[in-house]
C-alpha cells in the first residue's frame, strides 16, 4: 500500500484507526481455549467486527513469540487471513527489529517476502545500516522509533546534545537522508502532547504512528490538534480498550462498538481539520 492509497482509504473510511492484536492467551474469553487454534480464532473474530473502522492491524510480535512455534502460527494465519479478505487494510509487523546490516535483510525477507506485511517497527539506535535493508522493497514502510509514550523514553529519547539538539529530534532529521515520506514513518506515542509540534517541524509530511490512546491514556484531540495534517498523517493505534472491552461472549460485537466510537470521534477531528 502506497501513501496514497493509505490517505484515500483514511478519508474513505472517515478513521485513522489501527486496532492492535495484542493477543494474549491469558486475557482471551475463556470459551475459546477449547478451540484448535484460540489466538487466531479471537483474532478472527476480532478482524471481522472492527474491520468497517480501521484502516490498519498492528499485531505485536512479542505476544506471538512468548507462545513458541504455536504463537508463530497464530500469527502467520493471522497475516494470511488479512491479506485474503482485507486487502484494503494496512498491515504493520510491530516487531522492533534493527541489527547489522545482514541481520536486518533477515528480518526484512521475514516480513515483507514470507508474509507479506505492509510495514515494520525498527529501532534506529544502531543507524543507518540496520535500517536501509527494510528500504530497499517497494511498496513497502519502515516505521522508526522516535518518540515512545512509555514513562523510559525521557531516559534518552529527550537528552541534548551541545547544539541543544534532542535526541528525537536528531533521529528524525538524519533517517531523513535514508527514506522519504513515501516509505517511512515514525512511532510518536500520543502521551507526548504538543512535542507533536516540535515533530511536525522536522517531519512536516511524514505519517506517524501514534501509540497510547485509550488504555494509555492519551488524548486523540490533542494529537490531533499539533500533529494532524492536510492529508491526516496519523495512524492512531488502540489494543486493549477494544480487544479487551468485554470477556464473554459477546467480545467481538463489543470490540465493534468500541472501534466505532474511536472511528465517530476521528470523523469529527478529519471534519474538524479539513481532511474529509
Amino acid at each position: 500500500m502506497n501513501k496514497q492509497q493509505l490517505i484515500e482509504q483514511i478519508k474513505q473510511k472517515k478513521s485513522f484507526l489501527c486496532v492492535g492484536l495484542d493477543t494474549d492467551i491469558k486475557k482471551i474469553p475463556q470459551h475459546l481455549l477449547g478451540d484448535e487454534d484460540p489466538i487466531f480464532a479471537f483474532n478472527k473474530q476480532i478482524i471481522d467486527a472492527t474491520a468497517d473502522y480501521c484502516v490498519a492491524y498492528k499485531p505485536n510480535l512479542a505476544f506471538y513469540e512468548s507462545m513458541g512455534v504455536k504463537g508463530w502460527i497464530s500469527f502467520e494465519k493471522t497475516i494470511k487471513y488479512l491479506n485474503e479478505k482485507y486487502p484494503n487494510h494496512f498491515i504493520i509487523a510491530d516487531a522492533k527489529r534493527g541489527d547489522i546490516g545482514n541481520t536486518s535483510a533477515m528480518y526484512a525477507r521475514t516480513f515483507f517476502e514470507e508474509m507479506n506485511i505492509d510495514s515494520v517497527t525498527v529501532a534506529p539506535y544502531m543507524g543507518e545500516d540496520s535500517v536501509s535493508p527494510f528500504l530497499t522493497y517497494e511498496g513497502k514502510w519502515v516505521i522508526l522509533l522516535a518518540l515512545t509514550s512509555n514513562k523510559g523514553s525521557h531516559d534518552f529519547q529527550l537528552t541534548t546534545d551541545p547544539q541543544g539538539e534532542r535526541l528525537f529530534e536528531k533521529v528524525l532529521r538524519v533517517s531523513q537522508q535514508w527514506g522519504n515520506d513515501q516509505n517511512m514513518m515514525y512511532v510518536v506515542g500520543a502521551t507526548q502532547g504538543r512535542m507533536f509540534e516540535d515533530i511536525r517541524k522536522v517531519v512536516p509530511q511524514h505519517f506517524l504512528l501514534v501509540p497510547g490512546i485509550g488504555a494509555q491514556g492519551g488524548s486523540l484531540e490533542e494529537v490531533c490538534t499539533y500533529g494532524m495534517t492536510k492529508d491526516c498523517g496519523l495512524i492512531v493505534n488502540s489494543s486493549r480498550a477494544i480487544i479487551y472491552a468485554d470477556k464473554t461472549e459477546k467480545f467481538a460485537a463489543v470490540a465493534a462498538q468500541e472501534a466505532q466510537k474511536v472511528q465517530q470521534q476521528m470523523e469529527a477531528e478529519l471534519k474538524k481539520h479539513n481532511v474529509i
